[in-house]
């Protein structure tokens, strides 16, 4: 967990270096999102989360779980999104969940087990883990969007002189230009909320047609115009300006989202 804006821009220096591929926000921000749902699960139902994870488990601390495991386990891996082209405005099962192989219909089975009385106790514990990252997951609009581009990665950008992709931006890069995670957790909780009754509501596909929205509008829709094929694109400070709220508000919208998923699956 990053306590220190000296370690946040060496995490995005690190993080561009190695180009990842197509994971979401980063441990700061799926700490957040843990953290934000935490602080509104009913008591009883915090309490069967801890009873889940096992001791010395939490929420923030298994919350980047999914993705350490997605190189041993690349069957997961279609799980942690949904290509939704950005042509269109609406999910389509068929066109863009192939064979259930997205992150709409892993929540649906997840969920599935974390309620079934019959699941094991690992069982259960794994789908939990999955699923604290797949609400997070989502919200981080590349997750929900397919410009031909896989998510993003295929898109080289520069930002504050350092060559990236586009996805690697919005994981961590954007993120890490922020507050701290410390210092940042207390609005972010308290926005969510204040705004838990507006956010915590729907269902898993129409929040990933939000976030979808979200990329259209603001990921693809505000950023600068290559100036050619070859030359990353400069990531300026409007487009930061523009793209530093939804940060915010999609982490808000994914805290409030898995405390409603937990408040109804564990009650």
């Amino acid at each position: 967990m990053l306590t220190s804006t000296l370690m946040r821009p060496i995490l995005f220096l690190s993080l561009a270096a190695i180009g990842l591929p197509a994971f979401a926000w980063g441990p700061e921000g799926h700490s957040l999102v843990a953290r934000i749902a935490e602080a509104q699960l009913t008591p009883a139902v915090k309490a069967r989360v801890l009873e889940i994870l096992g001791p010395g488990k939490t929420m923030p601390s298994v919350a980047s779980w999914a993705d350490e495991v997605r190189r041993a386990r690349p069957e997961t891996g279609p799980w942690h999104y949904v290509d939704i082209p950005n042509d269109k405005k609406r999910v389509d099962m068929e066109r863009d969940c192939a064979k259930g192989d997205c992150v709409i219909s892993a929540l649906s089975r997840l969920r599935q087990t974390l309620r079934d009385p019959a699941s094991t106790p690992d069982q259960r514990r794994e789908a939990l883990m999955f699923i604290i990252h797949f609400v997070g997951d989502m919200h981080q609009p590349l997750h929900s969007s397919d410009n031909k581009d896989r998510g993003g990665n295929s898109v080289q950008v520069s930002f504050h002189d350092r060559k990236t992709n586009l996805h690697s931006l919005w994981d961590s890069g954007l993120l890490g230009r922020l507050q701290p995670e410390d210092q940042l957790f207390p609005a972010l909780s308290q926005e969510a909320t204040k705004r838990r009754k507006k956010f915590g509501h729907g269902t898993v596909t129409a929040w990933s047609e939000e976030s979808h929205k979200e990329g259209v509008k603001t990921v693809y829709g505000k950023l600068p115009k290559p100036v050619d094929a070859t030359t990353p694109i400069d990531i300026t400070a409007v487009y930061e300006t523009a793209a530093d709220p939804l940060i915010r508000l999609q982490l808000e919208r994914a805290g409030a989202r898995l405390a409603y998923v937990l408040n109804a699956d564990l009650k």
